[in-house]
């Protein structure tokens, strides 16, 4: 059985022979052959180059072709800041400066970045597609909302409800179109990237997220195709609501309880995926820490209807090397024993970070933990919800960025005690965990430390 198969069959709820392996490798394909992300992000030939020698070095079941939630924002007017090492960050929003939906372009295959998008589709079909499923990764209704509205979206789902529930509708209906070129060039799934919907309440999702999703998903499968939600973020308020959408599979971050997952989606009779750390293990660990993290996910999720991924788009930097562990758990089944050897290493105590004497300072001072505000979307609108309010507060404030793909910031979010991310802490102490409070909300916060 090819792994292609197998990765179908755990959509599909099967039990299977071993779990199906699904990397999401984005800008870390470009890492793997010498480009920046910027150069890997707009060439097909780089695109196809970087994912075969991904499906070379670590025997993927599942690739995405690419992992960028901004494609379809950029055709539709936002103007965006690209990187060395991570996706192009979304910096400017057309529905908050002035125009209308009808004002915006309209999208299709031959607009933007989607020539080279189905152009490297169709030559990994061809070359790699009778044993790889593809993924087609497209941003999701409330994520691209959120692009052409800004933060201000957080305030208006109070104000102006009808307003924010027709945008996220267009929006449904641009996530169709995009699903529909995947589709028509061969993707084998399409996942519907949608990590805004961390920052919101369950009622919040239900009114103003379920519906358009369900459209999506519901279009999807009039097109037999399959589809899948992936929330990067802590999604734990919304994993209810999520698991009751029409999509096939429910893919989660790091954050998430496997176990727990499990049970929902067994209720829902969906299959679900997830959720190797992003840094602490793949990123900043060794092969023994991916091995271990592996067995420990394969015990909470079985071995009916689960897809082996990690949490979110793969770190540019990854050592191949730990991905390469990951494999040799999911095909080797003498190396998954080999690995209940080994034992887990002290914690470390993070004693060179040094944390502020926030009493002594002369003004108020934002901390926010964030897996990387330049690709993170929550974390880069989370970023931009505490600058507008520092501007608006009535109180010199301090914002520091800690990003947990450094030491460093790993070590301030345990001597913080944050537990999310992202996550706002206002002198010290974590005030908004995963949501993202609008202005007035967070302004009123930051005053009253002062205080």
């Amino acid at each position: 059985m090819t792994g292609k198969q197998i990765l179908l069959d755990a959509i599909a709820g099967k039990e299977t022979e071993r779990p199906a392996w699904l990397p999401f490798v984005g800008c870390h394909g470009g890492f793997l052959i010498g480009k920046t992300a910027t150069e890997y992000l707009q060439s097909a030939d780089l695109l196809v180059e970087g994912l075969k020698k991904a499906k070379s070095l670590y025997n993927p079941d599942g690739l995405p072709i690419l992992f960028d939630l901004q494609i379809e924002a950029e055709i539709l007017g936002c103007n965006l800041h690209w990187a060395d090492e991570v996706p192009p960050a979304v910096v400017s929003h057309p529905l908050a400066q002035g125009k209308t939906i009808a004002d915006l372009p309209e999208l299709d295959e031959t607009k933007g970045r989607f020539p080279m998008v189905v152009e490297a589709l169709e030559t990994l079909k061809k070359d790699i597609g009778d044993d790889t499923a593809l993924y087609g990764l497209i941003c999701g209704p409330f994520t691209l909302a959120l692009h052409l509205l800004g933060n201000d979206i957080f305030l208006d789902m109070y104000d102006e409800e009808d307003e924010v529930i027709e945008v996220i509708a267009y929006c449904a209906e641009i996530c169709k179109k995009t699903a529909d070129i995947y589709l028509e060039h061969g993707a084998d799934v399409i996942g519907v990237v949608d990590p805004m919907t961390s920052q919101i309440s369950p009622d919040h999702f239900e009114q103003f997220v379920t519906p358009a999703m369900n459209a999506v998903f519901d279009h999807i499968r009039e097109k037999n195709g399959i589809s899948s939600i992936f929330v990067c973020g802590d999604v734990s308020r919304n994993l209810d609501v999520m698991t009751q959408t029409s999509a096939d599979n429910i893919s989660v971050d790091e954050q998430i309880d496997m176990a727990h997952l499990r049970t929902l989606c067994e209720a829902q009779d969906k299959s679900f995926g997830g959720n190797i750390k992003l840094t602490a293990v793949l990123l900043l660990g060794d092969e023994d820490d991916a091995k271990m993290e592996v067995l420990n996910i394969m015990k909470k999720s079985g071995s009916k209807g689960f897809i082996l991924a990690p949490g979110c788009d793969l770190p540019y930097a990854v050592p191949a090397k730990n991905l390469q562990a990951v494999s040799a758990m999911v095909h080797d089944v003498y190396a998954r024993e080999a690995a209940k050897t080994l034992q887990a290493k002290d914690a470390d105590s993070f004693d060179d970070v040094n944390v502020l004497d926030y009493c002594a300072a002369d003004g108020v001072i934002l901390d926010v933990i964030t897996l990387d505000s330049t690709s993170c979307a929550p974390c880069q609108y989370m970023m931009e919800a505490v600058e507008k309010a520092a501007e608006k507060a009535n109180v010199k404030c301090y914002i520091n960025e800690h990003k947990i793909k450094v030491r460093e910031g790993i070590g301030m979010m345990v001597k913080l005690g944050v537990k999310n991310l992202p996550t706002i802490c206002i002198n010290g102490e974590p005030k908004f965990a995963s949501i993202i409070p609008d202005i007035t909300t967070l302004v009123k916060s930051i005053e009253e430390a002062a205080k």
